[in-house]
């Protein structure tokens, strides 16, 4: 049993009122609520003390689906922006991505820092410590592996209290890893949607934003000589005027409109799938030139969520127009252009703060509970959102950040936010966040290649990685032109799918993969 000293300060009328209580955690549910007087929180933050052994690893889960995270030993460390110029961090607004504007990271050896749940693992043994709920706010935790000093911070600044408040939902459990991960998920009492695994074809990674009708129809003929009927084939990003105009299409590019495509998928047996960041909008598009009222704004300005097309910002799905908005957005989609299931990317957006009535993950559920509601039936599979917030709402979701045409991108990208373009950062995070798939949701671990052109991954790289997404996740997507491919590559492509979710043994120690066609090493080239 652990003890936990906590210090909840709230701003009442009166001033500044600080309560300090102790609490042991036991092995289970740990539901620790705390009378409080009517004011507004300033900090709710839990100290105890948790050694590591010398030889033992910490996994610190990451902000959102992108942020890279993966076991390490007591001598590394949880990396924020520290070696960025702030110039550069705020002309490209770097630290939009994660949670970096509103989490310390102290950049020293031995700090580790993470969202929602996080564990020790010393051989086959976990010590696991999860949020069993986030609405009242993240569940943030750190550990100073020099100190053994475990904090444990709700992240609820500026939301009122009146009465009963829960400082802490915690779910600790010293266990194998299903003991832990199973306890876990029946503590918070969910369970992952109905959906089978999907396979099939996205069209990013292989023409990126440079699609039209003419170049999907060519695909699409393509993936009919290797795909089976019922497989998806999703549209990504490419197709919209611009981010955040999603009631048309580039009129040069689709001219026709987007059912014909649906139609035509359709027509060669497959599932169309649709690329959608619901929550944000460029800077570049109608929707923020004519509607500046519509987004979220900080000190007079709409808030940017980063750089990605020359900028976007955070739509403010609570004001009437907007909800309104993207309501005929989804309608459209679903009953009018004829898709059967939307990748909604960038969901991070729709919550970078909280308020008085509700804290930024409180923010996060509700908007993904307004996407569940608008999908209905039609399956959701999420990117780029934060991780706990959509456990049980979506039918697949992505457990890492992008992969990219290369192993780790180039030498200065290194520096970068840890949501980062990275194959090495995505098969990494893949395999740490295993544990979720199955259990939250069927795991999207990105994309896989087989080609030779426009490519600068090894084919032992390609062969890893595509081994790896067809046992570890619940999605296998492929962004190939297929119809390029060689008997070889057919048959290779074949033989992956003899493999099942699931039908792997994984060693964390050495971050291998065995499956019936052999071992993967991660790092092998």
């Amino acid at each position: 049993m652990m003890e936990l000293e906590y210090t909840v300060v709230v701003e009442t009328d009166e001033g500044t009122t600080s309560f300090t209580k102790k609490a042991s955690l036991a092995d289970g549910a740990n539901h620790i609520v705390i009378n409080l007087p009517k004011g507004k929180l300033k900090s709710v933050v839990g100290k105890a003390n948790v050694k590591i052994a010398r030889d033992e690893k910490a996994f610190f889960n990451g902000y959102q689906t992108w942020t890279n995270c993966r076991e390490v030993t007591r001598l590394r460390r949880t990396r924020g922006l520290n070696r960025l110029p702030k110039p550069l961090v705020d002309k490209y607004k770097f630290d939009r991505y994660g949670d970096y504007h509103f989490v310390d990271y102290p950049y020293r050896p031995g700090f580790f820092q993470g969202e929602s749940y996080c564990y020790f693992r010393n051989g086959t043994v976990y010590r696991f410590f999860g949020s069993i709920d986030e609405e009242p706010g993240y569940t943030l935790f750190t550990h100073d592996a020099w100190t053994g000093e475990f904090t444990i911070t709700r992240d609820c600044e500026g939301v009122l209290c009146d009465g009963d408040f829960h400082a802490f939902d915690l779910y600790v459990k010293t266990g194998s890893e299903n003991e832990v991960f199973d306890g876990w998920f029946e503590a918070m009492g969910i369970k992952r949607l109905p959906a089978e695994p999907i396979k099939g074809y996205s069209s990013w990674y292989n023409r990126y934003e440079d699609i039209s009708e003419k170049s999907i129809i060519e695909d699409l003929d393509g993936c009919a000589n290797v795909l089976d009927a019922g497989d998806l084939f999703q549209v990504d990003d490419g197709w919209e005027p611009n981010v955040g105009d999603w009631l048309e299409t580039d009129p040069v590019k689709f001219p026709n409109g987007l059912k014909p495509v649906a139609d035509a998928i359709h027509a060669k047996g497959f599932k169309a799938g649709l690329w959608l960041a619901p929550f944000v909008a460029n800077t570049s598009s109608r929707v923020y030139k004519e509607h500046q009222d519509w987004f979220i704004r900080v000190d007079g300005e709409p808030w940017s969520c980063g750089s990605n097309w020359g900028g976007f910002c955070s739509l403010d799905f609570d004001k009437p127009e907007v909800e309104a908005y993207i309501r005929e957005t989804f309608r459209r989609v679903f009953d009018e252009w004829g898709f059967d299931l939307v990748k909604l990317d960038f969901l991070y957006g729709a919550a970078p703060f909280g308020n008085e009535r509700e804290s930024r993950a409180g923010r996060m559920i509700r908007a993904m509970k307004f996407l569940r509601e608008l999908c209905g039936d039609h399956p959701i599979l999420g990117c780029g959102v934060p991780v706990m917030p959509a456990f049980g709402l979506v039918e697949y979701c992505r457990v890492s950040c992008d992969v990219s045409l290369d192993w780790d991108d180039a030498l200065y990208m290194h520096a970068m936010h840890r949501e980062r373009v990275s194959t090495k950062h995505a098969m990494e995070t893949t395999f740490f966040r295993r544990q979720l798939n199955g259990r939250a949701f069927l795991s999207d671990p990105d994309v896989f290649f087989l080609r030779d052109d426009n490519i600068k991954l090894t084919p032992k790289q390609k062969e890893n990685l595509a081994t790896v997404d067809r046992v570890i996740g619940g999605v296998f997507l492929c962004s190939d032109n297929m119809g390029a491919y060689t008997p070889e590559k057919v048959a290779f492509y074949k033989k992956l799918l003899e493999l099942k979710m699931g039908d792997y043994t994984a060693d964390p120690d050495t971050i291998t993969v065995t499956t019936k066609l052999g071992t993967v090493d991660y790092y092998s080239k």
